[in-house]
């Protein structure tokens, strides 16, 4: 039976950098995925050029049951060390607005590099390959492959969440963890559109494919969450980088409060308007705001569009700019896994050790990536945390078994 030092499930993006630095620290590595390409979420992230790490990483760009959990592997592997990497393997690269960071040729770049750091680590890579099990058994695990068995006395669990289903998600590693005891806080799709009603959205549908910058919040008190980023309207909902973060935090349920009109105070500019313009209603609006919004917005009250703002009451004014400021409305759902970009929550934080990524109730069992309770913003931030969790797993990994003679 092959015995190597530890074997890494799942080839993505924490699988791959777990497996190389670790080979390159003197460990017998045997990588295992059972898709037939590796790291198909790279591949097709950022429009195709993987964003892969963002400058302003901290853990405030997090959400988890367990907040705190992740400031310990953020702090250790930083995006600065991976830029570092990047630069290394000769990757140009560009930065976008907040921080950023994405090739500026193709995401295949990364998994290159990715592969190149394992063919230096002299990794076994077993794909396409599924695994059907994985025993405890004295000094280690047992594992049955399709490839035979293997022994090893580490296994790091990186099969990703349940997002994106058509390139490969699986719910594998949640089943790991509940064999070996370990909980699982409930999980949702995360970074993902909402939707609504059917009857609910009608009057908003014939506005799919437009796109402004609003001001989107839910929740209150210390769970408020408030973005600043550009609203895509679809034919089913809404989508653009707004709604996919505040996904993140909004529960079923729970309203949504969107400003379309963000850094205006639409009530005394309308007064204004109203004072000294010969504009009608709907051209005075068009002036801030999409015309094809305007005429949406005002299609409930048809006398407006015409009238001269100048003949618009103060209060009619006012409750205007105010359900545009004010827009609360509540989602039925999202879109699901199917177009989620990750899966929110997972592996319990409280079963692991921050510093390793180590089960606290299995010794030699690790789970990184996003199989874990940590999910990230918008902005590659959950690629770091697959950096970041792979690299404290794989230094942990090297203190625990020396390298072979």
């Amino acid at each position: 039976m092959l015995q190597p030092d530890v074997v890494v499930i799942g080839a993505g993006a924490a699988g791959l950098f777990c497996a190389g630095m670790a080979g390159q620290r003197g460990l017998r590595v045997w990588l295992v995925d059972h898709a037939a390409k590796v790291a198909e979420k790279i591949r097709i992230s950022g429009g195709g050029r993987c964003n892969f790490t963002n400058r302003e990483t901290s853990p405030a760009n997090f959400v988890s049951t367990n907040p705190a959990f992740c400031r310990s592997a953020l702090a250790r592997y930083t995006p600065a060390d991976f830029l570092a990497l990047v630069q290394r393997h000769g990757i140009a690269w560009h930065e976008k607005h907040k921080g950023q960071l994405f090739c500026d040729g193709s995401s295949d770049e990364i998994i290159t590099m990715l592969l190149r750091e394992c063919d230096a680590g002299a990794v076994t890579r077993w794909q396409p390959c599924a695994v059907r099990a994985v025993r405890a058994v004295d000094g280690g695990f047992e594992i049955d492959t399709e490839r035979g068995p293997v022994k090893t006395a580490q296994v790091v669990v990186a099969t990703g969440g349940l997002s994106i289903p058509k390139i490969g998600a699986s719910d594998f590693g949640y089943r790991v963890a509940r064999q070996f005891g370990l909980a699982i806080t409930p999980m949702r799709p995360a970074l993902v559109p909402l939707t609504f009603d059917a009857a609910q959205w009608a009057p908003y549908a014939a506005l799919a494919g437009l796109s402004l910058a609003v001001r989107v919040a839910t929740g209150s008190g210390r769970a408020r969450a408030v973005f600043d980023e550009d609203l895509l309207f679809t034919h089913r909902g809404l989508s653009g980088p707004a709604i996919l973060q505040i996904s993140n935090h909004w529960r079923s349920g729970e309203p949504l409060v969107l400003d379309l009109a963000p850094g205006i105070d639409l009530a005394p500019l309308l007064r204004q308007a109203k004072a000294t313009s010969r504009r009608k209603l709907a051209n005075e609006l068009a002036m801030v705001l999409p015309r094809r919004l305007v005429d949406t917005w005002l299609a409930p009250h048809p006398d407006w569009a015409d009238k001269p703002v100048a003949e618009m009451r103060d209060r009619d004014l006012d409750g205007l700019a105010a359900s545009l400021q004010r827009w609360t409305l509540t989602p039925t759902g999202t879109e699901g896994y199917r177009k989620a970009e990750v899966t929110a929550g997972g592996v319990d934080t409280r079963m692991l050790d921050s510093r390793s990524m180590e089960c606290r109730g299995q010794r030699g069992l690790y789970f990184i990536g996003e199989v874990v309770d940590v999910t990230g913003w918008l902005g590659g931030y959950n690629f770091q945390w697959a950096w970041a969790s792979a690299a404290a797993c794989a230094r942990a990994l090297e203190r625990a078994v020396p390298a072979q003679a």
